[in-house]
């Protein structure tokens, strides 16, 4: 075998160094079609030889936990999609030969297979044999005119084309299954890089993707035609701003003795006169204009140190917008102060400003500029 896959990969090495500007448009879509059946095919093998080296404990004789633990440091996989190998790799040896067939011939892609697997097993529990294998037989062919998304909506009814007489029951065995997958799958990982930024990845299963868009969905809109931000980063302030919301409930539990909160700690030059940037308790870093604004609109508590860091003494806390303040800039804004903006008032930030040795105090989106026009 590692003969055959050898003069493979040299075969496939040969094309990815052709000139494909000189062939002509049916040559390059005849390859392309090509290309993408052997894919399709080499990952057959791929969860064949898997399925081989998990029964044999290959990753436990190696030293790893486990099979799928294994694959993430051999393969340079993340936990999940090895996890997913090597589930899918099981399920086709042990009782979908239609399925990794169809996949060995090229005729369906990898997720094309998961689904048909996962729709068979359920079949399986509610069906007979043959009504499994009828199944495969469509769910294949319907794979050929469908992507993998349509496929699992179609997959749902499978039983009104295989076994009419039990089909309401076993959609509602296929939907628990579906249930117990997305509720397995289920995570969600926040990466820190090297400059401070955060990346977010994860699955979330249907219910919590639904709150998710219905928490988002009302604040990712363009706030008008001037707006030059992308999706991406409207998405992204509209969850700050979602974060935001939930923390001025005042609802969410305690952490580290305290309520909910974000702490900044800056010394009082660098806050009154914006000459440098504070730290976050993450130990991440700000600019001197997002503290500024954090400040105008947060509990500020003063602390005198001494010249070793030693505190000395602790103030009370107090605040540059107090309750009856925001109370009022409400009744006179009755939302954010920024032209055309219609967020309302607790979506936004109170900003203080200093102009002409005069503080003007606003209610406006963080995410807008302050206002030209004084009031």
């Amino acid at each position: 075998m590692v003969e055959e896959l050898t003069q493979a990969e040299d075969a496939i090495a040969a094309c990815a160094d052709a000139a494909t500007w000189s062939s002509p448009e049916g040559e390059l879509i005849a390859a392309l079609d090509t290309a993408h059946r052997i894919e399709q095919r080499l990952a057959a093998v791929q969860l064949a030889l898997i399925r081989e080296l998990d029964g044999r404990g290959t990753a436990t004789t190696q030293g790893a936990s486990s099979t799928a633990v294994w694959l993430r440091e051999r393969l340079r996989l993340t936990i999940p999609a090895a996890r997913r190998l090597v589930d899918l790799a099981a399920v086709l040896d042990t009782g979908n030969p239609g399925v990794r067939n169809a996949l060995a011939d090229g005729r369906i892609t990898v997720d094309q297979a998961r689904i048909i697997a996962d729709t068979v097993d359920a079949v399986q529990t509610s069906a007979s044999p043959e009504a499994a294998d009828k199944a495969v037989g469509v769910l294949v062919e319907w794979a050929g005119q469908f992507d993998p998304t349509l496929l699992r909506r179609l997959s749902t009814r499978i039983l009104d084309h295989v076994a009419p007489d039990i089909a309401d029951a076993a959609a509602k065995a296929a939907l628990d299954a579906e249930a117990r997958r997305a509720t397995r799958d289920r995570h969600l990982t926040l990466s820190t890089l090297t400059d401070g930024r955060l990346r977010l990845t994860g699955i979330l299963d249907s219910e919590t993707a639904g709150l998710l868009r219905a928490a988002i969905d009302p604040l990712n809109a363009p706030s008008g035609p001037d707006d030059q931000r992308t999706p991406g980063q409207r998405r992204h302030d509209a969850l700050g701003d979602v974060c935001r919301l939930a923390l001025r409930t005042g609802e969410l539990p305690e952490h580290g003795g305290d309520c909910a909160q974000v702490v900044v700690t800056t010394d009082y030059d660098g806050l009154t006169r914006q000459l440098g940037g504070s730290t976050l308790d993450t130990g991440l870093h700000l600019t001197p204009e997002a503290v500024r604004r954090l400040a105008c609109d947060a509990g500020i508590l003063p602390a005198v140190l001494s010249g070793a860091g030693q505190p000395l003494d602790l103030g009370r806390q107090r605040r540059l917008v107090t309750g009856p303040l925001r109370r009022a800039l409400v009744l006179r804004d009755r939302g954010c102060a920024f032209p055309g903006c219609d967020r309302p008032p607790r979506w936004c930030d109170a900003h203080v400003r200093r102009e002409a040795l005069i503080d003007r105090v606003e209610v406006r989106d963080h995410h807008r500029r302050p206002v030209a026009a004084g009031r």
